[in-house]
């Protein structure tokens, strides 16, 4: 595959909602066990919340990070499987919010799960060829699980963003290679009208996660003569706990290079936002010189795979706006009720 040339990162930003849901709580109301919990708590959007709230305040904190005027800013593309209007663009609300120039190149996009590295993708290939300075990558999702489904333990809300530039000075991190994998595999789906995502249990594990999630990394590292040894993180798509964990355990992958990458613990599945999450997270402690390797997956399915290695403009800029920890910090618990309030699933 093509070397990515001139492209990295130069600002990412993250948001998290303050309000948080026990899965414990959950699973009290629904009569599950508790032993056995997918996640130990989720993040959930409130009342005045929703993608386009949280992309803007996502990249707000890029922008901070970057210390980049937005007028600069030529591409806004945001990936969500949840977006406020069924019809009405959100990346032009997004540049709105952030006073960007009119003059830019702005586009929603949906792949399930893997929708926010899509965006990734597009704007690095812009940056790339010249045809932009600057570009935002936004993940953002406020997913909904269907009351008592599995899917209700993790999907929760989230948003990251990076702003993307040219690889030079005071650059975060440079992307090195990326690559895609994609199958029709109907693991998870919904159709017009319906409220709640419909999945096909644990046929979403095995071929659908873990095929193409495999499938993209040994694809990155065979084909430009890596091996897992040469890598310090790795960041996979976090639909719970275990699944990461699983594609670690299958690759001889030791844990300490997974784990400055797991969220979904703490936050669930933010789907177009998981794994975008992750890598911000660990680019809040990775040290210039190390190598990065972010996986996604999106249900329908596919994979995208991304080798990045971190710059030293990463000691400058990391302070300049909130971390991920920072952020999970900032929480306050709520019960089933005000759940069911603040993810409109009462209907009167």
């Amino acid at each position: 595959m093509p070397k990515i040339n001139n492209a990295a990162i130069v600002g990412y930003g993250v948001y998290i909602p303050r309000y948080r849901i026990k899965a414990e709580e959950l699973a009290r109301v629904w009569g599950k066990s508790s032993s056995d919990l997918p996640v130990k708590e989720k993040a959930v959007a409130g009342l005045d919340e929703d993608t386009v709230t949280m992309s803007a305040e996502a990249a707000r904190y890029a922008l901070m990070r970057a210390g980049v005027d937005p007028s600069k800013v030529s591409a806004v593309h945001v990936g969500t499987e949840s977006k406020p209007y069924a019809v009405k663009p959100s990346g032009t609300l997004v540049a709105e919010i952030l006073g960007l120039s009119r003059h830019i190149t702005s586009a929603d996009l949906e792949f399930a799960c893997k929708a926010g590295t899509e965006a990734i993708q597009m704007v690095t290939a812009l940056v790339e060829t010249g045809r932009i300075d600057y570009g935002l990558a936004i993940g953002a999702d406020t997913a909904q699980g269907r009351p008592g489904d599995a899917l209700e333990f993790t999907a929760a809300s989230g948003a990251a963003a990076f702003l993307i530039g040219r690889a030079d000075t005071g650059c975060i991190a440079r992307f090195e290679y990326a690559t895609s994998v994609v199958t029709d595999t109907p693991d998870f789906w919904r159709r017009s009208y319906e409220r709640y995502p419909t999945h096909a249990s644990r046929f979403t594990g095995e071929p659908a996660y873990f095929y193409h999630t495999l499938t993209a990394i040994n694809t990155i590292l065979n084909e430009n003569g890596y091996s897992t040894d040469d890598i310090d993180y790795f960041v996979f798509h976090q639909p719970n706990v275990k699944f990461p964990l699983t594609v670690a355990k299958l690759l001889s992958i030791p844990y300490s290079k997974v784990s400055p990458g797991l969220v979904s613990d703490v936050v669930g599945n933010t789907y177009a936002a998981c794994s975008m999450l992750g890598l911000a997270k660990v680019l809040d402690t990775a040290s210039p010189g190390q190598r990065i390797l972010m996986t996604s997956y999106g249900s329908g399915a596919g994979s995208d795979s991304f080798l990045l290695t971190v710059c030293d403009g990463i000691v400058e800029k990391r302070d300049k706006a909130p971390s991920f920890q920072q952020l999970l910090n900032r929480n306050k618990q709520i019960d089933y009720a005000i759940y069911l309030k603040y993810r409109d699933k009462i209907r009167v």
